[in-house]
């Protein structure tokens, strides 16, 4: 087993519970797939337009599959995108100002800051600044002590994976092209589902 696929300590997930707190997230602590799934939609009003991310966590939770249903209850702004010829300028912009955009990071310090690596970025704009609320889902197992450390997990353990995904998804190579570190929110903007199971990489 990988040391980043390691879960931490209940004191350790307290501590960084506190910390993400303090920068302005709020956090549920959930202990399964089932729980991380209710907890996240729970955030989504009906009709809401909602931005997902390409996310294993998003898939596996069952997250994606509500998300972007054709006749489920929300509007799903990816759907909208990928009706849209690749790469257009339409396309961007259907994206990049939904009501709530839902993802997950790479990793998560115990000072409280979040991490996301990219190919392209395409995630960051919605996260960043573009959604009015955020919801991010995530394994504990993606805690580690510091943002050294945090860009270390995202190129030696996420990278990788993310890698054999692609290959197999578009017969293409992943890169580490970007990185968006989060050191704080508004509060009440974001809003954060850590679950106790290793999910997602």
């Amino acid at each position: 087993m990988s040391q980043f696929d390691v879960l931490p300590d209940e004191q350790t997930v307290a501590a960084t519970v506190s910390a993400l707190e303090s920068h302005g997230f709020t956090v549920e602590v959930v202990d399964d797939l089932t729980a991380a799934r209710k907890a996240a939609l729970a955030q989504i009003p009906h009709g809401a337009r909602v931005w997902k991310n390409t996310s294993i966590t998003l898939d596996e939770t069952g997250i994606s599959a509500e998300v972007d249903a054709p006749d489920g209850p929300y509007e799903s702004v990816r759907l909208q995108m990928t009706a849209q010829n690749f790469a257009t300028r339409q396309m961007k912009e259907i994206a990049v100002a939904p009501d709530y955009a839902l993802g997950s990071v790479h990793a998560i310090t115990q000072d409280g800051e979040l991490l996301i690596g990219s190919a392209s970025g395409s995630q960051f704009a919605t996260v960043a600044w573009g959604a009015d609320h955020v919801v991010l889902v995530a394994g504990l197992h993606k805690v580690v002590p510091d943002l050294d450390t945090a860009r270390r997990r995202v190129r030696e353990h996420s990278l990788p994976l993310e890698n054999v995904r692609a290959q197999e998804a578009y017969g293409q190579n992943s890169r580490l092209n970007k990185t968006l570190e989060i050191y704080g929110d508004l509060p009440g903007r974001t809003h954060l589902v850590l679950i106790r199971q290793v999910i997602g990489y």
